[in-house]
């Protein structure tokens, strides 16, 4: 983020468009746009307050009208007013039961038994499935919302797949995954089960040819996890960040420093901090960290 050292930028999140990971910011005038790159350096200090990063509405991105603070800690960074005013929101609370628009049901795979269920706006095309770190997807279906909404209860009623993955439950698979072929023959006859499922649903249309996708390569996680890591829990005023970049996967990106193991960063921990250029920066201080190690591979024994 180009900014001057006095005011800096407050981080708005990660978002992926046309394909591609861009981290936003706003001055309080303008956004920013910054495109993130395998191995692109960054320095930065985190400055506080923590302020609330306004709701994207049907008009577009909406500031806080009440510069709100909101805690220090998690991934919240919206205050109660503007939560109610998300768009997001509302469809994730079923607050919008029919806006109009075409939406698809998808099937999300994350790991061998973390099967998600989900629904996305057409005009969004596969950024949901780039922003949840799905790691090979397919599209089931296409309708109005009221029908794809109960196909998605459908299938995670009969527990074909979950409506919500934690993505605490994401990281451990990024260390051991299994071939390419696996993910997709098991995202396959998890599409072709959803389809028998659904075959008399109404004003739905069942997509029996589109094709899987998948995004390891894409993620950078064709090798898997970095062996030893440290998770960024949360941040306060006056941090330090600074390292190279890897692939963002999803909303997190791993940071290489020179002082110590790759730090994982999830960057809804960084929304409504001002962000500084700090060049200069000692290395990265002023976070808690949570090490994480690949378990030990288990042994056969002979008794």
């Amino acid at each position: 983020m180009h900014q001057d050292q006095g005011n800096g930028w407050t981080a708005t999140g990660l978002r992926w468009q046309d394909g591609a990971p861009h981290l936003t910011a706003t001055d309080g005038r303008e956004r920013h746009t910054r495109p993130l790159a395998d191995g692109a350096p960054v320095a930065w200090r985190i400055t506080g307050p923590r302020r609330c990063t306004g709701a994207h509405t049907e008009r577009g991105h909406r500031p806080c009208p009440h510069r709100a603070t909101v805690p220090s800690e998690g991934a919240l960074s919206q205050c109660p007013s503007c939560q109610n005013a998300d768009r997001g929101l509302q469809l994730a609370r079923d607050r919008i039961l029919d806006d109009g628009r075409t939406y698809r049901l998808y099937l999300a795979w994350f790991a061998p038994g973390l099967l998600k269920v989900g629904l996305t706006a057409a005009d969004r095309g596969t950024a949901r499935l780039l922003e949840q770190a799905a790691l090979t997807w397919t599209f089931v279906a296409h309708g109005p919302l009221p029908a794809v909404r109960r196909a998605e209860l459908a299938l995670a009623h009969a527990r074909l797949a979950r409506e919500r993955i934690p993505a605490a439950a994401k990281y451990p698979a990024w260390w051991s995954l299994p071939a390419p072929a696996e993910r997709r023959d098991a995202l396959t006859a998890a599409r072709t089960r959803a389809h028998h499922l659904l075959a008399e649903h109404d004003q739905l249309t069942l997509l029996t040819d589109h094709p899987v996708t998948d995004q390891v390569a894409l993620f950078g996680l064709t090798d898997g996890a970095p062996e030893h890591y440290q998770q960024v829990k949360s941040l306060t005023d006056g941090a330090h960040l600074s390292g190279r970049l890897r692939r963002p996967i999803g909303s997190h990106l791993f940071l290489d420093r020179p002082d110590g193991p790759p730090l994982l960063l999830d960057t809804r921990l960084l929304t409504g901090w001002t962000l500084h250029p700090a060049p200069d920066a000692p290395g990265c201080d002023g976070l808690a960290l949570l090490p994480r190690t690949r378990p030990a591979a288990e042994q056969d024994t002979l008794f």
